[in-house]
């Protein structure tokens, strides 16, 4: 871009998408003189799913907005927590992310997972049909536009990764009512139905257990519980929820 130039603020926590020279508090920036205001800031690296406000010279404008010559543009993130209008709160995670999709589910949080990689453009167009918002930590898939709305996972730690979508987007949590390994729903089940299923050390050393309705898998309080407690716990106590 080598047309008008505008000074471009990033709020701090979107600075990491910019190149290392571009991450000063305030950056002077080359404009075409006909891309919107959208389009400069995805050119500087931040994908348009981690911005909220933007303001022109102080004024807010919509991503549509044209920059002039001279003008300041500063550019926020995302208001915590974060609602979408008009569509359950529903999530799709790729294949990077299945800790966290795990995690989720354990939460009771709706979260389909792509265990293999389908590809970006099948990725995007599954969270278009079914109105998911995409988690991933790839930049390029979260700028695709036919996606219905994503958001970037900034930490690849997995206990951070749940914070922060927990934070984001505040959804409901309803512990141990999903599957953590198709994301079905969970039923309560009887030993002698699900008895063909289990190992006989199981059988002797368990009475409570659940069953998923899609998959079938069936669960109970076994050697991991503890573990999984501890995560449903801490979720529960900073973001709300029933820990039984």
């Amino acid at each position: 871009m080598n047309g008008p130039g505008i000074h471009l603020t990033l709020a701090p926590e979107l600075r990491l998408f910019a190149p290392p020279s571009r991450r000063a508090e305030r950056v002077p920036t080359a404009t075409d003189g006909a891309s919107s205001i959208g389009h400069v800031v995805e050119s500087a690296g931040v994908p348009l799913t981690e911005v909220g406000r933007l303001l022109v010279d102080g004024h807010e404008v919509p991503v549509s907005y044209v920059p002039r010559a001279g003008q300041s543009v500063e550019v926020f993130g995302v208001d915590r927590p974060q609602r979408l209008p008009d569509a359950p709160l529903r999530f799709l995670l790729d294949v990077h992310l299945g800790t966290l999709a795990r995690r989720l589910r354990l939460l009771g949080v709706d979260a389909a997972y792509e265990n293999e990689d389908i590809g970006d453009p099948a990725l995007a167009t599954r969270s278009a049909a079914e109105r998911r918002v995409l988690l991933s930590r790839d930049r390029g898939l979260l700028r695709r536009r036919e996606i219905f709305a994503g958001a970037y996972v900034y930490s690849d730690n997995p206990d951070d990764q749940l914070r922060d979508v927990l934070g984001r987007f505040a959804p409901a949590l309803t512990p141990w009512t999903r599957c953590t390994a198709c994301n079905g729903p969970l039923r309560e089940a009887d030993k002698d139905s699900v008895g063909d299923r289990l190992e006989h050390g199981t059988q002797r050393s368990y009475d409570v257990f659940a069953q998923c309705a899609d998959c079938e898998r069936v669960y109970w309080r076994g050697a991991h519980h503890a573990r999984l407690e501890r995560i449903v716990g801490e979720a529960v106590a900073e973001f709300g929820g029933a820990a039984a």
